[in-house]
């Protein structure tokens, strides 16, 4: 993660390339990549205010390669094209499309950013083309199955009532799970039902939500949140139960745990994902005549291309519909 403030020193350059530091008088490897990855980061954050998750995505895929090339004696800084045509093929020969073209965007990002910082003498992703990829069409639950998950916690306990407002708010919200947790009191308008939401790029939005999410957020703030958070001070909304760190901040993993255990309680046939009711928000608009710019905007999706991939969802639940009740289906 950058530091914040100012951006990461600059390490010296040396005539054998771009340096961290030396053992003996010789630069390793292992620093130089190091020194470029924090670099490329700190300017990432600096210049896109990329998020923490987004930065450790970029950071991991970076070093992954980086340790891939150091029995062979490079850094990043010395990678060619056949480099990268090599790595790809004995890495992702077997993997999905989409995890290949992510890396491959991570590393066209940084090396256009080496280029311009004069780390490399021209830039070997120039000519690598993306994997092409079967259209991705996400999961999600029918209004009968999202029924039977909100009605999955037990709302006689704190705890239930807690996750009953989480699902509640998710898919009256559309909500990314990142942002569901990182919700803070002061997001929250009850009176005119809709959130602040900070996402992807620490882009601002606000987000309606319905009465019956209201209802419930304002029985969870009223009645379960003080009983969970006790006397500890915290702007979470969200906050969790047990151990050392009850009361503080939800976490996604502790989400998708929740999610999960109640999918399992619901009978539901379908594995959830932690964005299920984020899928389920978006496609159930569309059934029911809801504008694709309109939904864009709400998801906070920055190009509606991202958004059309919920109206193929749409598109083949009308034609269920059709098969099963038309006469001539």
């Amino acid at each position: 993660m950058p530091k914040h403030g100012a951006p990461g020193r600059r390490p010296a350059r040396s005539q054998g390339g771009w340096r961290a530091g030396t053992i003996g008088g010789v630069a390793t490897d292992t620093q130089t990549d190091h020194a470029a990855i924090d670099a490329f980061t700190d300017a990432l954050w600096l210049e896109d205010g990329l998020s923490r998750n987004t930065l450790s995505a970029y950071r991991r895929d970076l070093e992954l390669f980086a340790h891939w090339l150091r029995p062979q004696g490079l850094a990043l800084t010395d990678v060619g094209e056949q480099h990268l045509h090599a790595y790809f093929s004995a890495r992702h020969a077997q993997s999905k499309a989409t995890t290949a073209n992510r890396r491959l965007t991570v590393f066209k990002r940084f090396f256009r950013w080496a280029l311009r910082e004069r780390l490399v003498g021209a830039d070997p992703t120039l000519r690598l083309q993306s994997a092409r990829q079967a259209l991705r069409v996400p999961k999600t639950l029918s209004e009968a199955q999202v029924e039977a998950l909100l009605a999955a916690p037990d709302v006689d306990t704190m705890l239930g009532i807690r996750d009953r407002t989480m699902l509640e708010l998710m898919y009256a919200s559309g909500l990314r799970v990142s942002e569901l947790v990182g919700l803070r009191t002061l997001n929250v308008g009850l009176q005119e039902n809709v959130l602040q939401v900070v996402g992807k790029g620490s882009k601002e939005r606000l987000v309606p939500f319905g009465e019956e999410a209201g209802l419930w957020l304002r029985r969870y703030l009223e009645q379960s949140r003080p009983a969970l958070t006790g006397a500890r001070q915290t702007v979470a909304l969200f906050v969790t139960s047990s151990g050392v760190n009850a009361g503080s901040a939800m976490s996604r993993v502790m989400f998708w745990s929740i999610v999960k255990k109640y999918a399992l309680r619901a009978g539901l046939d379908t594995a959830p994902s932690p964005h299920t009711l984020r899928h389920a928000f978006a496609t159930h608009l569309l059934n029911h005549g809801a504008d694709l710019r309109a939904v864009q905007m709400l998801l906070g999706h920055a190009d509606i291309s991202t958004t059309t991939i919920y109206t193929h969802v749409a598109r083949e639940r009308l034609r269920q519909l059709h098969a099963r009740h038309h006469p001539r289906g």
